[in-house]
């Protein structure tokens, strides 16, 4: 019997719709008990025993056996040699896709990172100042299969906002380094990079070893406990997000041919069994061709196991009244991935509130954002693209408020501050106000 993805096929219109859809949303963040113990105990030794823990567990879990922590740095001679080792439209392709993320960011930088102040009347200097982080560390995975563009999509944005030192942890299983990896460290600038992975690697960049710097902040994704571990440490460290499954989510008119479609929602499912895939369409007709296209093309897919899961257990195939209702649908997914695969896109696109990135028109495949389009990959799942965005520069600065207070202006915000200290019963809040005002009030008694 071959193999079949048969993703839900449900209608907007039907009586039992909100609760089909419901179910098929329904994802659980939850990590298993056995999972959070594991973290906490490898997070604990690490803090404790430092380079020894982790040289422990790297040979424990990845199988990769050295003498000493020092041995797992990979040097910038060794990441400019795997950049210079690899056949030359690879190479031309990692150095122009980050070439594009970089412009990227450094726009998003004029746009929103820079410091700025006024004065008022009586010359009072108020303003923010926009400073980078010093050093952070970045996690880029490397089990089932290498992502040197999260490499990019992770380093890029640090280094555009100034961050002086970035430390790239990544797993090596069995000792195997994969080259585009550590060219596209070497392009995007990472300043040490560590075959260590797991949740020793967020121990050790989050409290520091006698080897691998403390960072600051940490950010890329990973698998479950990596996950815990970032959630644990965080607040010692700042984190990004704590990532879900991937997740797609195409709005068609109908107008693009059905085999762009359908590999698009596969882009999303061969990346593991709990990854999203959704259509919604208004027109049955091309939900049909969808599923046409889907049958003919998942032999041909080398991941074909993964995206038949995927899209059996997660995706679905939505027929809407219109393509209004398909938007608000949208919006209330808020999907990672969103297409609008439409003759009109910029039509739907003032309609579309919540997604971490919003692909417009059908020429405009998810998996070039992915690569090479500019804006981060890095982005919110699971809903939270309700309230959260993309990685960008502004993950990689923080701001400090800026105040002058001149003599003139001492006087009317003094007399403001204390009366409201005074409220709150916190008199030496008020007298430090009141003592720079001329003539200094006397002394008031505390509600």
């Amino acid at each position: 019997m071959g193999l079949h993805a048969k993703p839900l096929q449900l209608n907007t219109a039907d009586a039992g719709f909100e609760a089909a859809f419901a179910a098929r949303l329904h994802w659980s963040a939850d990590t298993d008990a056995a999972i959070e113990q594991r973290v906490a105990d490898i997070l604990a030794d690490v803090q404790k025993r430092g380079d020894a823990a982790v040289l422990d567990y790297t040979q424990r879990f990845d199988g990769l056996q050295a003498a000493d922590v020092t041995a797992l740095e990979i040097t910038q001679t060794e990441l400019q040699s795997a950049l210079d080792s690899l056949p030359a439209p690879q190479r031309e392709a990692l150095q122009a896709a980050a070439a594009r993320v970089r412009q990227y960011h450094e726009a998003q930088k004029k746009a929103s990172g820079e410091s700025w102040s006024y004065r008022d009347e009586d010359g009072t200097l108020l303003g923010q100042k926009v400073t980078p982080l010093d050093r952070v560390g970045i996690y880029v995975p490397g089990g089932k299969a290498a992502y040197p563009s999260s490499v990019l999509m992770n380093a890029i944005p640090a280094h555009v906002a100034g961050v002086q030192e970035i430390i790239m942890v990544v797993p090596t299983p069995q000792g195997v380094r994969n080259p585009l990896v550590l060219a596209a460290a070497c392009v995007a600038g990472v300043s040490r990079a560590f075959t260590v992975g797991g949740a020793q690697a967020v121990a050790a960049l989050a409290y520091g070893t006698a080897t691998i710097p403390k960072v600051d902040k940490i950010t890329g994704p990973g698998n479950a406990y990596v996950a815990s571990a970032k959630k644990r440490v965080f607040g010692t460290v700042g984190i990004d997000m704590i990532a879900g499954p991937s997740e797609i989510l195409v709005l068609a008119d109908g107008s693009t041919p059905a085999e762009w479609v359908a590999m698009d929602l596969f882009s999303q499912a061969e990346h593991d069994e709990l990854a999203q895939s959704i259509l919604l369409c208004p027109d049955a007709a091309y939900i049909a061709q969808v599923q046409a296209a889907i049958d003919r093309l998942l032999p041909q897919m080398p991941r074909r196991e993964i995206i038949a899961k995927s899209l059996n257990d997660r995706g679905a195939l939505i027929l809407t009244r219109h393509m209004e209702e398909a938007c608000a649908i949208s919006n209330r997914i808020a999907p990672e991935h969103l297409e609008v695969s439409s003759r009109e896109p910029h039509r739907w696109e003032p309609l579309l509130r919540h997604a971490g990135a919003i692909f417009l028109g059908a020429f405009t495949s998810e998996s070039l954002g992915d690569y090479c389009a500019g804006p981060n990959h890095v982005l919110p799942t699971s809903g939270t693209a309700r309230f959260s965005s993309p990685l960008g520069v502004y993950d990689f600065q923080k701001r400090s408020s800026l105040i002058e207070v001149s003599e003139a202006g001492a006087q009317p915000l003094g007399r403001i501050a204390a009366e409201l200290a005074y409220g709150e019963g916190l008199q030496a809040h008020a007298r430090a106000a009141e003592l720079r005002l001329n003539p200094v009030p006397p002394m008031r008694d505390t509600p």
